[in-house]
């Protein structure tokens, strides 16, 4: 079994174990450092939603950096149970998991996200799926963040107005052309 640790906030240095399991990719360290540093570091008073959670590395960093709520979505059962009981270990009250498909998730939520973390399974259209989903749970001036195996320029008709690269993962922060 791998590990991260979360890189700032509260929770800082805490270390989450990532499960074995087909496909599961967490974010390494520097790259959610980036991220971070381009949402800004404190994310006060934002409802985050980390569709694809996986290791929960990014919703937790969220969580950590004080966002005001972090919804994770998990299909995967054993991948949902680790996150639980990472979960009771870190003892996050500002984060609640969601066990479901992510489709299904955005179609039925009520809620409305400042940052969108979007980091699915790689070559299985998943972006092209939740692109037109997108625009009814995004803030009106929110921030999708997206991982993936190729460059992503647009989606939902937001653009990338930040990028980078770390070995073959391709990860970009998108918003409307007026909000950056």
């Amino acid at each position: 079994m791998s590990r991260v640790r979360i890189v700032g906030g509260c929770m800082r240095s805490r270390v989450i174990d990532v499960p074995e399991s087909t496909g599961l990719r967490p974010t390494p360290d520097r790259v959610r450092e980036t991220v971070f540093n381009w949402l800004g570091q404190e994310l006060s008073g934002l409802n985050c939603l980390d569709l694809f959670a996986g290791s929960g590395a990014m919703g937790f960093e969220a969580a950590s950096r004080g966002a005001a709520s972090v919804v994770m979505v998990e299909k995967a059962p054993a991948v949902f149970a680790h996150l639980q009981n990472t979960l009771g270990l870190l003892k996050a009250p500002n984060v609640r998991l969601q066990r479901g498909d992510a489709l299904e998730f955005l179609r039925a939520t009520p809620e409305r996200f400042d940052v969108i973390f979007l980091d699915p399974p790689y070559r299985q259209g998943w972006l092209e799926r939740v692109a037109p989903l997108l625009p009814r749970v995004l803030a009106e001036d929110g921030r999708v963040y997206v991982e993936a195996e190729t460059a992503v320029d647009t989606l939902a008709g937001l653009t990338a107005f930040k990028r980078g690269k770390a070995g073959q993962v391709h990860y970009q922060l998108l918003a409307n052309e007026d909000t950056p």
